[in-house]
């Protein structure tokens, strides 16, 4: 029998991304977001609480990107979750981090973070959730095997948020949409 664990914001795996915004002065910010997911073909949700430099960010500019982050860069991804760009102006740069402005949408690409979707603001509620179009998807050749992005390669960490760890991508254990026609 299951044991009841209560109610709690806990699913696996939980992706860590990146968002990437200009702040005011036009410098690059970037914050660490694990509540999120795809919610339709080509848009992104993300609970973006409002009191983050991100939300004024992408409020403003109507745009943002979205980077997956990797175990080649947990440490400067971590950084930039537990430091406010509202007490540290240039966390960016102090994670190591430099940028390519977009050449779709008004924010930054992060040159260490090998995979990134460009994004433009569709909603941003009074719940927090950002809604986000996806403009583009940008990844590094060295990720890419036949011209498609190689989850071995990109190396994406998830966020267990029970135990408070990053946790890196896994095996391949089957084949999507395959599988499961061993049962017909």
């Amino acid at each position: 029998m299951k044991e009841s664990l209560g109610p709690a914001s806990t699913v696996y795996p939980e992706p860590v991304f990146i968002i990437g915004t200009y702040n005011d002065d036009g410098t690059p910010n970037a914050m660490n977001a694990a509540w999120g997911g795809i919610a339709n073909e080509n848009r992104i949700m993300i609970c973006v609480d409002k009191g983050h430099r991100t939300a004024h960010n992408l409020v403003k500019r109507g745009a943002f990107t979205v980077s997956m982050a990797d175990e080649d860069t947990v440490v400067a991804c971590d950084y930039v979750g537990i430091v406010s760009g509202n007490d540290e102006p240039d966390k960016f740069a102090k994670a190591g981090f430099h940028a390519t402005r977009s050449d779709k949408v008004d924010a930054p690409l992060i040159d260490e973070l090998k995979m990134c979707l460009e994004c433009r603001v569709i909603s941003y509620d009074d719940d927090e959730m950002l809604i986000g179009e996806i403009v583009d998807i940008k990844a590094d050749p060295d990720v890419l095997t036949d011209g498609k992005v190689d989850p071995a390669k990109l190396k994406p960490i998830t966020y267990d948020p029970v135990n408070r760890r990053y946790y890196g991508f896994g095996n391949q254990v089957g084949r999507a949409f395959y599988d499961g026609k061993a049962l017909r």
